[in-house]
């Protein structure tokens, strides 16, 4: 049976490494890419490695363009446009759970009917909005429209729902106010949840695409990473190598928030509504 039981484990290894490699494999191609020698980017029969490991390519990357202003652009929108959407939502989410106030559950389903509006749908409303207030090709315009949202309050208010009340009767018996509890209390319980909706707002406004399209107009002093990259493809031909080395290096903020959060990932999942529960 011992033997059997090895069997069935070591299968199941195999073939979640094959999942695994399946997943990874367009990572590695542009990896691999991303070190070739132009000449070698369209190969027949196409190699995973060209003839030389090309590391030049990524210095290339930020003579070609300015791509360092586009690095900055984006930490700088999605790290501010990250840190306002978690102050709101922790606001928002502890007013939804432990505040009692007339029409809250009501007010609380209508905030939640926001999240079946495509975001694509909001794209003109919002840029007549900023054009009325003079932020058209501003950094105000990439940050505030998506830095209040549903989903960061859910995700606060489900996690301050499984926090015992008697915390909050003993820090009121201490002579703490509502202010000094949410702060002193809630906060440093809420960490791995607030983590949770960090990552998930960093990577959402350091991907985005489409409203940094419409709203930017000077690209070379307000572009963030994906219109940095969209700038690779011009008039004269498109050099894949550089593209490639410029996409595994717009790749790495997320990681490196990733790593330095992943403690916190797996218990804020949990603890925030998303673990199936």
């Amino acid at each position: 049976m011992k033997a059997a039981s090895r069997t069935r484990q070591a299968i199941g290894y195999v073939l979640l490494c094959l999942v695994a490699l399946a997943f990874m494999s367009p990572l590695i191609y542009m990896v691999a890419t991303s070190l070739k020698p132009e000449a070698d980017t369209f190969t027949t029969p196409p190699t995973l490695w060209g003839s030389e490991l090309r590391w030049q390519n990524f210095a290339d990357v930020f003579s070609y363009l300015p791509f360092q202003r586009f690095i900055l652009n984006g930490v700088f929108v999605a790290a501010v446009g990250t840190a306002i959407n978690v102050m709101v939502a922790a606001f928002s989410g502890y007013a939804f759970s432990r505040l009692r106030w007339r029409g809250r559950n009501a007010v609380f389903i209508l905030f939640l009917a926001t999240l079946m509006i495509p975001q694509d749908v909001l794209i003109i409303p919002m840029y007549v909005m900023m054009q009325n207030f003079g932020w058209v090709d501003t950094f105000q315009a990439l940050i505030i429209p998506w830095a209040f949202t549903a989903l960061g309050a859910f995700l606060l208010r489900q996690f301050f729902l499984t926090v015992p009340q008697e915390l909050d009767d003993a820090a009121r018996a201490d002579g703490a106010g509502t202010v000094r509890t949410f702060i002193a209390v809630m906060l440093p319980l809420a960490r791995p949840t607030l983590a949770v909706l960090a990552v998930f707002t960093f990577i959402s406004y350091w991907n985005s695409f489409l409203w940094p399209l419409v709203v930017v107009n000077d690209v070379n002093a307000r572009a963030t990473i994906p219109l940095g990259l969209q700038a690779f493809f011009g008039q004269q031909g498109t050099q894949w190598s550089l593209v490639m080395a410029a996409s595994v290096i717009s790749m790495l903020p997320t990681v490196i928030l990733l790593i330095l959060l992943q403690k916190h990932l797996v218990r804020g999942i949990v603890t925030s509504g998303l673990g199936g529960r």
